[in-house]
C-alpha cells in the first residue's frame, strides 16, 4: 500500500480550557514533532495535491527540481555511453529526476526508479532521499527489507563493473570499495528514514494521548460543574425548607394569637394581654431561630477539591476544579447544632393550644426517641409542626388529634383534623403550597412513607413513617 502522508492521522490539539498532564504531553508533542501542526494555514489556501502542508510540497518541488537537473547532466554522459543524442539523455535524466516530486505519495516508486537508472550512472539524489523516503514511510517493514537490498546489490555491481577496468589492483580492493561505496549510499538514509519514522509515529500517539486526556478532563470539568449546580439546588431548596417549616410556624401562631387580641381588646382586656404576651414571646422566638438560621448560612463549609495535578480552572494553570458540596441537614432551633427533638413535641401541642386550638396528643409504644438519629427526630418534629401549621391555616377551630407510635425499627406520625368549624379562609393566613411537598422531601430523603389527603368526615390527614436508622 503506497504511503499517503495525507491519509496518516493529524491531531490539532485546541487551546486547553484545563492545563495538566495533558497539556504538558501536548506541548511536548507540538515542540517535538513541528511536522504534525497544521494550524498555522487555518483560514488560508490548503496546500495542493497530496501534500499535508505548504512547506512539504515546496520541500519536494525544490528536490525533485535539484535531482531534476543532476540527472539530465548525467544524461549526457549515458546519451555519448549509448550513443543516442544529447537532447534524448538530457529529456531522459530530466524525467527520471523529477519523479523524486512522488516521494511521499509513491515511495516504493521513486525508489525503483533510481534502481533501474542505477546502470546509467544517474540519480545519486534521487536513491538516497527516496530511500530515507521510503524508510519513513508506514510501508510494512519486509518491503522495505526488500527494496533496500534490491538497490544495496544494484549499487554494488553497478560500482564494481565501473571500478573493475579502472582500478589497477587486487580484485578484493575492488569488491571492498564497491561494497563500501553501495553501503555507504544506502544504509545511512535507511536508518536515518527508520528513526525518523518512528520519531513520527511516537510524536502522533503522544498527541493522540494528549487529546484523550484533553477530552476526559473537559468530560471531568462538566461533570463537575453538573455535581456543582445540582448542589446548589439542592442547598437553596434546602434553605427554602428550613425557612418555611422554622418560621412559618411562629408566624402563623403569632397571627393566630394577633387576631384573637383584636376580637377581645376591648370585651376581655386580662385575655388581650395575655395574647399580646403570647404574641411577643412567638416574636422573639421566630427572630431568634432567623438569627441562628443566618448565622449557619454564614458559616458554610468549604468547597471541595474534586479535581488537581495542575489542570486550570477558569482562573488559569496550576488551579483546582472546585465543587460546591451541600451542607448537611443543619437543625436551626434551639441551637446551631442541634435540632428540635422529640421530646419538645409537648412543647410544640401546648403553643397551639394557647392559640386556641384544640389538640389532642396521643403517644404509643415506650422509649420514645431513645437511640434515634438526630435527623429522624428532626423530621418528625418538622413533619408534627407543619401539619400544626396547617391546621391553624386552612383548618381554624377544628379539632386536631395528634399521634406518634414507637414501633420496632420505625417511628410514625400522624396528624389528623376534623372538619373546619371557622372561617374557610381562617384568619387570612397566606399560603405557598409547599408544606406538604417540603415534608415529603424530608421524610423521602431518610427512606421514610409519607401520606397526606382528606378524610371522609371533611378533615385532613398527614401521615409518615420513619425508620429509626
Amino acid at each position: 500500500m503506497p504511503y499517503h502522508p495525507a491519509s496518516m492521522r493529524r491531531y490539532s490539539c485546541p487551546p486547553f480550557r484545563r492545563r495538566g498532564i495533558a497539556g504538558a504531553a501536548a506541548e511536548a508533542a507540538r515542540t517535538l514533532d513541528g511536522m504534525t501542526s497544521t494550524g498555522e494555514w487555518e483560514g488560508r489556501a490548503g496546500p495542493p495535491l497530496w501534500w499535508a502542508r505548504r512547506r512539504d510540497a515546496v520541500t519536494d518541488v525544490t528536490l525533485a527540481g535539484v535531482s531534476a537537473v543532476e540527472c539530465a547532466w548525467e544524461g549526457v554522459t549515458f546519451a555519448r555511453e549509448a550513443g543516442l543524442p544529447t537532447a534524448v539523455g538530457v529529456a531522459f535524466g530530466f524525467v527520471v529526476g523529477a519523479t523524486l516530486v512522488l516521494r511521499r505519495r509513491r515511495p516504493i516508486a521513486v525508489v525503483l526508479v533510481g534502481i533501474a537508472v542505477a546502470p546509467a550512472a544517474m540519480g545519486f539524489l534521487l536513491s538516497v532521499v527516496g530511500m530515507y523516503s521510503l524508510a519513513s514511510s508506514e510501508v510494512p517493514r519486509r518491503i522495505i527489507a526488500t527494496l533496500a537490498s534490491m538497490s544495496l546489490v544494484a549499487t554494488f555491481v553497478v560500482m564494481y563493473l565501473q571500478t573493475r577496468g579502472d582500478v589497477e589492483a587486487d580484485p578484493k580492493l575492488v569488491v571492498a570499495l564497491s561494497g563500501f561505496v553501495a553501503v555507504a549510499l544506502t544504509v545511512p538514509p535507511l536508518l536515518l528514514g527508520l528513526y525518523i519514522g518512528a520519531r513520527r509515529r511516537l510524536m502522533e500517539s503522544l498527541q493522540e494521548r494528549a487529546d484523550s486526556l484533553e477530552r476526559e478532563l473537559s468530560l471531568l470539568a462538566d461533570r463537575a460543574e453538573e455535581r456543582a449546580e445540582w448542589a446548589r439546588t439542592e442547598e437553596r431548596t434546602r434553605i427554602a425548607r428550613e425557612m418555611h417549616d422554622v418560621v412559618a410556624h411562629r408566624v402563623s401562631l403569632m397571627v393566630v394569637h394577633a387576631a384573637a387580641l383584636e376580637a377581645v381588646a376591648v370585651k376581655d382586656p386580662a385575655r388581650a394581654a395575655k395574647n399580646a404576651a403570647l404574641v411577643g414571646d412567638m416574636g422573639r422566638q421566630a427572630l431568634t431561630e432567623l438569627r441562628e438560621m443566618l448565622g449557619v448560612l454564614r458559616a458554610a463549609p468549604k468547597p471541595a477539591v474534586v479535581g488537581s495535578g495542575g489542570s486550570g480552572g477558569p482562573g488559569g494553570p496550576g488551579a483546582a476544579a472546585v465543587v460546591a458540596v451541600p451542607m448537611a441537614p443543619v437543625a436551626l432551633v434551639g441551637g446551631a447544632e442541634e435540632g428540635p427533638s422529640l421530646d419538645e413535641l409537648e412543647v410544640l401541642v401546648g403553643q397551639s393550644r394557647a392559640a386556641g386550638m384544640v389538640v389532642e396528643m396521643l403517644v404509643q409504644g415506650e422509649g420514645a426517641g431513645a437511640g434515634y438519629a438526630a435527623e429522624v427526630e428532626q423530621t418528625a418534629y418538622r413533619v408534627v409542626q407543619e401539619a400544626l401549621t396547617n391546621c391553624h391555616k386552612h383548618a381554624p377551630g377544628a379539632r386536631v388529634v395528634v399521634r406518634l407510635a414507637h414501633r420496632d425499627g420505625e417511628v410514625a406520625m400522624q396528624v389528623e383534623n376534623g372538619p373546619c368549624e371557622g372561617k374557610a379562609d381562617g384568619v387570612g393566613l397566606p399560603s405557598g403550597g409547599n408544606g406538604l411537598v417540603g415534608m415529603r422531601e424530608r421524610v423521602l430523603g431518610l427512606g421514610g412513607v409519607f401520606v397526606s389527603g382528606p378524610t371522609d368526615a371533611g378533615g385532613f390527614r398527614v401521615s409518615a413513617v420513619l425508620p429509626v436508622r
